[in-house]
């Protein structure tokens, strides 16, 4: 399943645009905020799909019917340019418990891609659903290794992704090595530079929300 919310016209496809800009893009601020904002936008959209109980809830005058969430999700990041979006959807689904994960790309001269997976903290995962996010998903060699690697280590009951923006490319890469998985998208991109940077995509993530100039 993929879900991209650029298919429908809504106040996320606004934060997609001002993500993209590069004038907006001088303010890290402004930048680490529309992820954040994105993040709570696909939070929201997730929430409808989990399932949820009947309970009640106590009012000054009496009883109210009310629903709670069945499980609730462990929300888990790529480090560094993975925290601004996991905030979001952390400010949504706040009795959550995180995890975190950290991969970095290695470059050939051959234009190779080498991933490397540095560090993983994470509760107990069994029988859990995990919302993993990544402002951009390019080629998804990150995205698979992190995801198998919680899998490796944890029968997980329901996996779901979030990228702002992914590529075309990257989408078939998870979706052949990650079957089962939800997928949540901004938008999807056509193109890749050789050095697996999305076209028009809006640069490295990473970077700009930290106001890392190269």
């Amino acid at each position: 399943m993929i879900t991209d919310l650029s298919k429908t016209s809504s106040i996320a496809n606004i934060f997609l645009a001002e993500l993209r800009d590069r004038s907006i893009q001088l303010d890290p601020m402004r930048f680490r905020r529309n992820l954040e904002r994105l993040g709570e936008y696909f939070a929201f959209e997730i929430s409808k799909v989990l399932e949820y109980e009947d309970t009640e809830t106590q009012t000054p005058l009496g009883t109210a019917p009310a629903k709670r969430l069945s499980s609730q999700p462990v929300l888990a990041t790529i480090l560094r340019a993975g925290l601004p979006m996991h905030q979001g959807l952390l400010n949504v689904f706040d009795h959550s418990e995180s995890a975190f994960l950290a991969a970095y790309r290695k470059h050939h001269k051959s234009n190779r891609i080498e991933i490397q997976l540095d560090y993983v903290s994470c509760p107990d995962l069994s029988d859990r659903i995990v919302i993993m996010s990544d402002p951009m998903l390019a080629t998804g060699l990150s995205m698979v290794l992190c995801c198998k690697e919680l899998i490796r280590q944890y029968a997980l009951r329901e996996l779901h992704i979030v990228s702002a923006i992914a590529s075309s490319e990257g989408l078939r890469h998870v979706r052949a090595n990650l079957p089962e998985a939800k997928l949540w998208v901004g938008a999807i991109d056509e193109e890749m530079t050789s050095k697996a940077y999305i076209v028009p995509g809006l640069g490295d993530a990473g970077d700009l929300a930290y106001g890392i100039k190269i």
